[in-house]
């Protein structure tokens, strides 16, 4: 379907300052949004991470205790036959319950639990549960679904919940001792991502942050697997592919990743494949889908030595038929995560060396760039889907890929070294003379393009992602989002031009 705006181009618009305009009235609409979502009024259901630890009234004290220091929680549940809270220990409980009394640690648990427990249902506020701890007593509140147990919310939990920080979160992420509490973590830097995007903050600014919190959960959830497995990370290198790899990673993302092994240590490659395996699957509890594709260490095509490595990426150059590159250009945007990162500078280097001195190969990824064009009308509306009711562009595969693709090609094709789509068009734009505007162009568009995918997924979850619906934006915002994919089209023509021979 085709949505134009039915307005005739005004040759005295300024886009960067429709561009502007649109960006400040966006955050104003979700600040509000965002904000509320951070007070008091929240749902108790925003705290639901996981369940909570919990055993049943027979458990010795003893082994209770040992749960709580494992877990490094500061309270523990007992639940009946049926799932129900009945008693509650806490670490503030302990002095006056188990230590001055010198209770017997083979004694049962319900011997010094507190009872009866306050619970709150899941569709209560946490203002809800402040009241209740000030009126009880308490600084813990066990949240039901249902009547069963489903989480807790702790006095400390609502005293951060408007304290959400870059260094709390770098700091819980740095000391970890789990993959639960890195599943907490994972929550918060999604929470975080929308509050920056409430308070105004460019895109490339929200993506940087995303992909160097993701990071960070990686490379601790890495180093604690390959420590359950008995490896050695200077022998291995974590490898992060694609919009993790750029460095782009929006709120909705899936994993993309691989493991480079030291070439000596070849014989012990089907461990290091079992932890890339586990790792996968610890991502994907943490909120990180598994890759439909099958891009992931625990996928043996992507745990390689090496050697192994070179020698795919020294394939994909120069034997790679356009059907095999339009899979593997993902790999091009890697970079090391946690490990040996010297281990994955050789495959780096390859890929720019080798990509320019091969013309077969940059012509044939210009084809795999062309392969979606943007969703344009031959008069220049806006090219749209019906689905839903509404008229939607997928602001992924037809808009911001657009830029990723011409910018790896641009970027290959003239040496330029780094895998973020911001660096690459400057970069290329740089060796290739091309005009400032021209290139301030590209980067706008594609960081517009960033921001409303942002704005999709801050506001509708994951369910769609990416997918716009062109019908509900306003006049402005429906000439800035044409004039994003004009710059696009413009993009890729250069890259047909001087690349697809």
């Amino acid at each position: 379907m085709d949505l134009d705006d039915a307005a005739p181009d005004d040759p005295s618009a300024d886009p960067l300052a429709d561009l502007a305009q649109v960006q400040r009235r966006t955050q104003v609409a979700f600040a509000e949004q965002v904000l509320a979502q951070q007070t008091l009024e929240a749902p108790l259901a925003q705290f639901l991470r996981g369940l909570p630890l919990a055993v049943t009234p027979a458990t010795p004290l003893r082994d209770a205790l040992q749960q709580m220091h494992t877990r490094g929680v500061g309270s523990v549940l007992v639940v009946d036959a049926d799932g129900a809270a009945v008693g509650i220990l806490t670490r503030h409980d302990l002095l006056a319950r188990v230590v001055l009394p010198a209770t017997d640690l083979a004694a049962p648990i319900a011997a010094v639990m507190s009872k009866p427990v306050h619970t709150l249902d899941a569709a209560r506020s946490a203002h809800d549960a402040a009241l209740l701890m000030s009126r009880e007593g308490v600084r813990h509140v066990p949240i039901t679904q249902q009547g069963r147990l489903a989480g807790i919310v702790s006095e400390r939990d609502l005293f951060t919940l408007q304290r959400l920080s870059l260094r709390q979160i770098g700091n819980a992420l740095r000391t970890a001792g789990d993959v639960a509490t890195l599943q907490e973590a994972a929550a918060d830097i999604r929470r975080f991502a929308a509050q920056l995007f409430a308070q105004g903050v460019q895109a490339r600014n929200i993506t940087e942050l995303v992909s160097q919190l993701n990071d960070a959960l990686t490379a601790r959830l890495v180093a604690l697997l390959a420590h359950a497995h008995g490896l050695d990370l200077g022998q291995a290198c974590w490898l992060a592919f694609g919009s993790e790899g750029r460095g782009e990673q929006t709120v909705a993302t899936d994993q993309d990743n691989g493991l480079v092994v030291a070439d000596a240590a070849d014989a012990d490659l089907p461990r290091w494949l079992a932890l890339g395996q586990a790792v996968n699957q610890a991502l994907a509890d943490c909120g990180y889908p598994l890759c439909t594709g099958g891009v992931m260490a625990g996928n043996p095509d992507c745990c390689r030595t090496v050697a192994g490595w070179r020698e795919r990426f020294a394939q994909w150059i120069a034997h790679g038929a356009p059907q095999d590159l339009l899979a593997a250009s993902i790999y091009f945007d890697l970079r090391p995560v946690a490990g040996n990162a010297a281990l994955a500078a050789p495959l780096s280097a390859l890929v720019v060396q080798q990509a320019a001195a091969t013309p077969r190969f940059l012509s044939q990824l210009a084809v795999n760039a062309l392969q979606h064009r943007p969703p344009l009308h031959w008069h220049g509306g806006i090219d749209t889907q019906r689905i839903d009711g509404h008229d939607v562009i997928d602001l992924k595969l037809q808009g911001s890929a657009l830029f990723v693709e011409a910018a790896r090609v641009l970027a290959l094709a003239t040496g330029v070294a780094a895998t973020g789509t911001r660096q690459r068009l400057e970069g290329a734009a740089a060796a290739l003379g091309v005009p400032d505007t021209e290139a301030q162009a590209w980067v706008a568009a594609f960081e517009h393009l960033q921001l409303l995918r942002l704005r999709v997924q801050v506001a509708d979850g994951t369910a769609h992602p990416n997918r716009c619906q062109v019908d509900t934006l306003d006049l402005l915002e429906r000439r800035v989002l044409r004039e994003s994919l004009r710059v696009a089209r413009g993009l890729q023509q250069r890259v047909a031009l001087d690349w697809q021979r």
